[in-house]
């Protein structure tokens, strides 16, 4: 595998003069797509509960529904990496941020505006995959955008620092989403959330949708001159041109994928399900532990940058593998513990999240550095990400919830062997 990163390593322009406007373009920007996209999993019981028919033989129908639609905006990700990445590097990445952060601000709006199965019969699920597959097509394009971005540009040695901001933002969109739907449980009676509390969020984030446009306006394009003199590259360049980085990207992302919306996004739902932890106190230990997650990013950057990503990489792999199977059974009725095996995965998590935006980007040629990130990466989360949730509740349905945790286990399994023989690239300098 050396030989895929050899074309990476021969020049290194200088970094943009304003560092601090471009991670604040990036961030802003990807914490508001990532508020909207997660906005739908923390409120899944409310919008099943409307939005869905209620099944006579089982509770659980109409959550494996809204997390059958959960799965499917992750199937248009793929999509949208290809398409936006695509626009990203013949356009350019600024462009390419501008147009998902406004297909984002309107699907959010289509989700709020969504009616009941009550009012609307079958329309109602209708308009809401509708609106998840727009919302899809957006989080696909902006990853492969703003991850782009964010790495080209840092300067010399502050690749896996400026990395590490993809999942600052994204888990302070996270965090914002978490925190809004546990102050709407704890300060609304059911009625009131179930009728329109489960809303607000959504009409919100088109909202801020619209400041995230606003300060991207002033973003300054990081692909260089030699590169948009250069004849545009075909939208299917990347996959055929270079299909070793692709099944690499995959490799690298289907551990760290299943990982992260386990602990992100799921838990709090695992352990209602499966420990009897209150709706409200499972939100609640999500949101600290998100909150202590985004500190550890730039930590995890800066130790990359210093002693390498594949150390990091090994640290979660082999992290998830032996503690996985563990940590989810130690969960039962307390908070407490919940809170603590939040945490602790979370500390494992870092290894992946914060550099995985600089491993990426150090795999593939500028030419199609975006639109080759975007879609292996966006089809990889797709096939094991997006389908966590769905995957956990089948098998607590089907009476089989102690395979979920060993589900886990055995991708992140997977992916520490492909980081085992993954070259290392901290120390070498990013084409442009």
């Amino acid at each position: 595998m050396v030989a895929i990163m050899t074309e990476t390593t021969r020049t290194d322009s200088p970094p943009t003069s304003r560092p601090v406007r471009q991670l604040l373009a990036a961030s802003v920007g990807n914490a508001v797509e990532w508020y909207d996209w997660y906005a739908y999993t923390f409120l899944a019981t409310y919008i099943a509960a409307e939005v869905f028919p209620k099944s006579a033989d089982s509770s659980l129908v109409p959550l494996l529904s809204t997390f059958a639609v959960f799965a499917v905006g992750f199937f248009m990700r793929p999509v949208g990496g290809l398409l936006m990445g695509a626009v990203a590097d013949r356009r350019g990445r600024r462009a390419a941020l501008t147009v998902t952060i406004l297909l984002m601000g309107g699907s959010s709006l289509l989700v709020g505006l969504t009616p009941t199965y009550e009012t609307a019969g079958v329309l109602a699920p209708v308009i809401l995959v509708l609106a998840r597959l727009l919302q899809g097509l957006s989080v696909g394009g902006e990853f492969a955008a703003s991850t782009t971005f964010l790495v080209e540009s840092a300067g010399p040695g502050r690749r896996g620092l400026f990395s590490s901001f993809q999942y600052v933002s994204t888990t302070v969109g996270q965090l914002v989403a978490s925190g809004i739907a546990t102050l709407l449980v704890d300060t609304l009676s059911d009625g009131q959330m179930n009728g329109w509390g489960w809303r607000v969020p959504f009409v919100l984030g088109a909202v801020l949708s619209l400041v995230g446009f606003w300060i991207r306006q002033g973003a300054a394009e990081t692909r260089s001159a030699e590169q948009q003199q250069a004849p545009r590259p075909g939208l299917l360049e990347a996959l055929r041109r270079h299909p070793r980085q692709s099944l690499l990207i995959c490799g690298i992302t289907a551990g760290g994928t299943i990982a992260y919306y386990t602990w992100t996004s799921y838990l709090p739902t695992y352990a209602e399900l499966n420990a009897g932890i209150e709706k409200s106190d499972a939100l609640l230990a999500g949101t600290i532990s998100l909150a202590f997650f985004a500190l550890l990013q730039p930590l995890g950057g800066l130790l990359s940058d210093r002693f390498g990503r594949r150390p990091l990489l090994l640290f979660f792999g082999l992290g998830f593998t032996l503690l996985t199977v563990p940590l989810l059974h130690a969960l039962h009725d307390s908070f407490t513990v919940l809170l603590l095996v939040q945490c602790a995965g979370m500390v494992l998590l870092t290894g992946f999240t914060s550099i995985s935006a600089a491993v990426n980007a150090e795999v593939f040629p500028p030419r199609v550095r975006a639109a080759g990130i975007g879609f292996p990466y966006s089809l990889t989360v797709a096939m094991f990400g997006g389908t966590a949730p769905y995957v956990g509740t089948l098998f607590k349905e089907l009476g089989h919830a102690d395979l979920f945790p060993w589900y886990v286990a055995a991708l992140c399994l997977g992916s520490s062997l492909v980081y085992l023989r993954l070259p290392e690239t901290a120390h070498k300098a990013l084409e442009r």
